[in-house]
């Protein structure tokens, strides 16, 4: 399979309005950004007709405008869209839905519209039933953009990190100490600093140190310790989760956990605003004791059709398995490429959810190889504290063959780009 280099440029004059209109603090993807005008399945399209190969963006987790998605908010839109103060049969239907894949520890879920809602709320949940304030995150963790999430985000710069909040290293491989070492760690701090613990957050396979599943149920320790102190988990599946592992709905599935406290978010609604937590109901009778709560577009009846009609798709399209089977040959074809490429230092990951490492020596390499697949119409992020870990997170009707591109044109870049990188 052969694909021609994209080498589109940006129009430029919507580049300096947006730059006008935006701020500063919208940026885009990539040097030269897109202008997406269309997106059907795993591709996308821009101003000029070229098309993109989309091996990253986790938000339409079953495709890109699919019809049943699309089917199911149109005919609900028509209908009826408020508030949760009434009653409405299909906001209901979609809650024990989403209840029936949890662990039966987890009885009660509450709607938001998006995932750094979701964490807000859990976040007060867990201050509101430990009476403590201490929280453990990872070191590059995201966690969201409200006030209380971005003092849980390192990712988002290091300087906005609460003071009550305690870092923990990823895995690191090479290394003796496991990431329950570091939280024990943490926790020892916190009481070296008469700082009461709250909990721990974790996006369930780290997203955004890396992408990391070994050693398996590396967090389950972690866990353990956490709550022998009187904390409570939260686990983060607003990127793990959905089936984007494979064989498990979601990343403490994989990671043998049932969490106090579950948030989830971006892929619930194929790119329409739509999140949730789901909790441990006796977490939520000590949270009503102090506060209220109510989001007055959180599981609105669109949104629940919209978040029905994604779960229909992931049943009868049988996309966690298909997830489970293309990533293993994802991985695998990674895998044999890094055998040829010494550029290529680790594989990672599970299902569609894959974190290619490369070698930092280069400097900016994920940045470089990232903007360099654009340019070859393959789209895909990076991760990890030095940005050097490919970031591979398809939607789930990704096949085989959409694999075989993404891997001729990676290719490409290491043999015919990296060298001069290197000099």
């Amino acid at each position: 399979m052969t694909a021609k280099p994209v080498r589109t440029s940006p129009p430029a004059d919507l580049v300096t309005r947006r730059a006008a209109s935006l701020g500063p603090t919208y940026k885009a993807f990539y040097d030269k950004p897109i202008e997406i005008v269309e997106a059907h399945g795993v591709w996308m399209f821009d101003q000029t007709g070229a098309k993109f190969l989309d091996a990253y963006n986790n938000v339409p987790v079953v495709g890109h405008s699919h019809p049943h998605v699309v089917e199911a908010l149109a005919s609900q839109a028509a209908r009826l869209n408020t508030h949760t103060r009434y009653l409405h049969e299909g906001i209901v239907d979609f809650a024990d839905r989403i209840l029936a894949t949890m662990p039966r520890e987890i009885g009660h879920v509450i709607f938001t519209c998006t995932g750094s809602e979701a964490n807000d709320l859990a976040y007060r949940v867990a201050l509101a039933n430990t009476g403590g304030e201490g929280f453990i995150v990872s070191e590059h963790a995201y966690h969201g953009n409200t006030l209380a999430t971005s003092a849980l985000s390192p990712s988002a710069g290091t300087s906005l990190v609460g003071r009550n909040v305690y870092m923990v290293p990823a895995p690191e491989p090479k290394s003796e100490a496991s990431f329950a070492d570091g939280v024990a760690d943490a926790i020892s701090r916190m009481e070296r600093d008469g700082v009461r613990l709250a909990g721990m957050i974790a996006d369930t396979v780290l997203s955004s140190d890396g992408i990391f599943v070994e050693p398996h149920g590396f967090l389950r320790e972690a866990v353990e310790l956490v709550r022998a102190k009187g904390g409570v988990f939260i686990a983060d599946e607003v990127q793990p989760g959905h089936g984007r592992l494979g064989a498990a709905m979601w990343g403490f599935d994989a990671q043998g956990i049932v969490p106090d406290i579950v948030t989830m978010g971006k892929p619930m609604g194929n790119g329409f605003p739509l999140a949730a937590v789901a909790v441990r109901p006796e977490l939520m009778v000590s949270f009503r004791e102090i506060s209220g709560y109510f989001n007055t577009f959180g599981g609105n009846p669109v949104a629940a059709a919209v978040g029905n009609a994604v779960l229909d798709v992931l049943e009868s399209e049988a996309l966690l398995p298909s997830a489970e089977r293309v990533g293993a040959y994802f991985r695998a074809q990674l895998k044999d490429l890094a055998s040829r490429h010494r550029t290529i230092t680790s594989v990672r990951g599970l299902g569609l959810f894959i974190g290619v490492e490369l070698d930092d020596a280069i400097v900016n390499v994920g940045a470089k190889v990232s903007n360099e697949m654009r340019e070859r119409g393959v789209l895909v992020g990076t991760a990890g504290k030095q940005g050097n870990c490919l970031k591979i997170r398809p939607p789930l009707v990704f096949k085989e063959a959409h694999v075989d591109l993404f891997i001729e044109q990676f290719e490409n870049v290491l043999t015919q780009e990296l060298p001069s990188w290197q000099v």
